[in-house]
């Protein structure tokens, strides 16, 4: 598997839950191209290379797990190359609602050089990759607006879903909640994936896991 950091965030900061993944037995790699500063020239194809590389050399497909901005890049890579991906997990991303919708799109134009409004055109970021795709949010995210990181039915991709946890955006990548939803999430076996299922959580799991489907 491979697994994305989020803006201005390196290898080092999913380093955590990548050894969390290994001791579960699975081999997740970083993106391995330094601080993440957007989709400058040359990234998206190195990602694109990656995939293929792990896709190739494993003859398995390969789950992808994405943290904020990093998220979006494995939609969109599931988007481009979906015989190769067995899921999509992302944590904290912005790919639906406006895309202002972060405390933080001042900081990518500014680290990408790119327009946040003229990127966003240029994908359609609200659509689900035609594989299983799990999004793992916080309301308490303080970074990514809550509402940014819902993804919205889709007929054409039924196997989509959304899981709300207790945590910030900056921990939401070292958060133990989100980390045995994303266990749960690589647990299923290929071609038989189902829903979430907060109520097999235990007594607590209306704390750990609130219900995504309560109103604001």
């Amino acid at each position: 598997m491979l697994v994305f950091p989020g803006l201005s965030a390196n290898d080092m900061t999913t380093l955590p839950l990548r050894r969390y993944l290994q001791s579960l037995n699975y081999q997740p790699w970083g993106w391995e191209q330094g601080f993440n500063l957007g989709p400058r020239a040359g990234v998206l194809e190195d990602a694109r290379k990656q995939l293929i590389d792990t896709y190739e050399s494993s003859g398995r497909k390969v789950s992808l797990i994405g943290w904020s901005l990093g998220g979006v890049y494995a939609r969109e890579l599931a988007k481009d190359l979906p015989h190769m991906v067995r899921h999509v997990i992302t944590l904290g991303s912005p790919f639906a609602g406006s895309h202002k919708s972060t405390n933080v799109w001042r900081l990518y134009e500014l680290a990408s050089g790119r327009s946040v409004e003229r990127e966003a055109q240029s994908y359609e970021l609200p659509i689900a990759p035609p594989v299983p795709t799990t999004s793992i949010y916080s309301r308490s995210d303080g970074v990514v607006a809550w509402q940014g990181s819902i993804q919205a039915p889709s007929p054409a991709n039924p196997h989509t879903e959304n899981i709300e946890v207790l945590a910030s955006h900056i921990g939401l990548g070292v958060n133990p909640s989100a980390w045995w939803a994303v266990a749960d999430r690589l647990a299923q076996a290929e071609g038989s994936w189902k829903p979430f299922a907060r109520e097999d959580k235990g007594r607590l799991h209306g704390l750990i896991y609130p219900d995504a489907t309560r109103k604001s």
